[in-house]
């Protein structure tokens, strides 16, 4: 055995011992520390940083968090680069260094529309990077306070095989990006891309490995914009943030009820206000309905901010339950303003605008009205009414229908006349007519 089978030569064999023997995997280590009672944790406050957009700090939690890694996802065009470079440009005004790092444009183009938004300033840094290895480059040369990277689909890393925007090569740049993070206590904002079905691109693991996951939304022919976070390590999750997208720059909407109402047509049939909640936020929202006589043997059904199945279920209740001749007629329901009406709570207010559409009756100046409505035609109870009556109420409304359920514990605004209806029926004639109402006297 002292000659090699492959060079043939003698005397080059040399006995090497057997793999060390590994412990299995099964078997049990000594923990680093000991288990405690949750009660004896210490608990450690975090600080956070304001962004500089409030609306963006809505749905932060406060602020953005050292360390923290968050992934802003939304469709091409919807605003991202442009809220997040405002972002950048106010961290830079209050005296933090940020640096942005632009994978999908030149450097020319970022500082074209950073002169457009007002988010020029010295202490914003700018590159157009695509490999990871020259990223962190800039993050130790630079030491920002924030890390802007847009988007994690456009950096590579030379370590991984694969183009950008491969599932192995953006775990690996989010992976290096996050140990950055946290090393360097550094916020991040990661930019990513949605699919045509709206989920976000890449591997599931990415929305595992970031604190903290929000959706940019809107209707891309609409001013409207919407901020929600889908995941938050630091805060709820409940919250959402409203922005108005121009020209000049987006704008966060403190008081998002001007772009719906502020051009509110009144007196006019086929119209009617609701308020949902999106999240915790009250939010209201003008549905809008047409019904006329149908050219074809087949009456067309359009729909746009509202779920097309509930119109549909809407239609065939007011139908059954009112008497409302629409089968032969088409007819259309919209929202204002690139609103989403996707609560059932809203049902009500389309069936009300569906029936004055058809019976071309307006309904009463000042009405707000919320509740779902079943296949029998009751109004069902729906969550968060008094915050909803409160909406209204600071917006001007005066009076409300609302499910019949709510009577014995509901504490109605000051100065507004609520309705109780048990059905869609005694919903139209309380918004019509005068039926039994309570005058609310405010919160003790």
């Amino acid at each position: 055995m002292g000659r090699c089978a492959e060079c043939q030569a003698w005397g080059t064999v040399v006995e090497a011992g057997g793999p060390a023997a590994t412990r299995s995997a099964t078997a049990a280590t000594p923990p680093r520390s000991p288990a405690r009672p949750i009660d004896e944790v210490e608990i450690a406050l975090v600080a956070t940083r304001t962004s500089g957009v409030g609306e963006l700090d809505r749905v932060l939690g406060g602020g953005l968090v050292p360390g923290a890694v968050i992934l802003m996802a939304g469709e091409p065009g919807v605003g991202k680069s442009t809220l997040l470079l405002d972002v950048a440009g106010r961290t830079a005004r209050s005296g933090t260094r940020a640096l942005y790092i632009t994978g999908e444009e030149s450097a020319a183009q970022v500082r074209l529309r950073a002169q457009r938004i007002g988010a020029v300033h010295p202490d914003l840094m700018l590159a157009a990077e695509a490999d990871l290895g020259t990223v962190l480059g800039h993050v130790e040369a630079v030491d920002p306070g924030l890390l802007i990277l847009d988007s994690v689909q456009t950096i590579a890393s030379a370590g991984v095989e694969g183009a950008a925007g491969g599932v192995a090569q953006v775990r690996e740049v989010a992976a290096g990006v996050i140990a950055a993070a946290k090393e360097r206590h550094l916020p991040v904002v990661l930019v990513g891309h949605v699919t045509k079905d709206g989920g976000i691109a890449g591997p599931r693991v990415l929305e595992h490995l970031v604190d903290v996951v929000c959706q940019f939304e809107g209707d891309r022919h609409s001013r409207l914009r919407m901020v929600r976070a889908v995941k938050n390590r630091y805060g709820p999750t409940d919250e959402v943030g409203c922005f108005d997208l121009s020209d000049t720059g987006i704008t966060g909407l403190a008081d998002p009820s001007g772009l719906f109402l502020s051009e509110r047509a009144t007196g006019e049939p086929g119209t009617c206000v609701t308020i949902t909640l999106d999240g915790a936020r009250p939010m209201p929202i003008e549905v809008q309905a047409l019904v006329a006589p149908s050219a074809t043997p087949h009456p067309r059904r359009a729909t746009s901010g509202v779920e097309s199945a509930r119109v549909s279920m809407t239609l065939a209740v007011l139908e059954s339950r009112l008497r409302l001749g629409l089968s032969a007629s088409d007819v259309y329901v919209s929202t204002i303003g690139g609103a989403r009406a996707q609560e059932p709570s809203s049902d009500v207010a389309v069936a009300l605008a569906l029936a004055s559409a058809h019976r071309r009756a307006p309904l009463r100046r000042g009405l707000v009205a919320v509740g779902e409505v079943s296949l029998t035609g009751q109004l069902r109870p729906i969550t968060g009414l008094e915050r909803r009556l409160g909406e209204a109420n600071r917006l001007g409304f005066t009076q409300a229908v609302v499910p019949a359920s709510a009577r014995g514990g509901l504490r109605a605004p000051a100065g507004m006349t609520v309705h109780f209806a048990e059905d869609l029926r005694t919903a139209w004639e309380a918004a019509s007519e005068p039926v039994q109402e309570l005058r609310g006297t405010g919160s003790d």
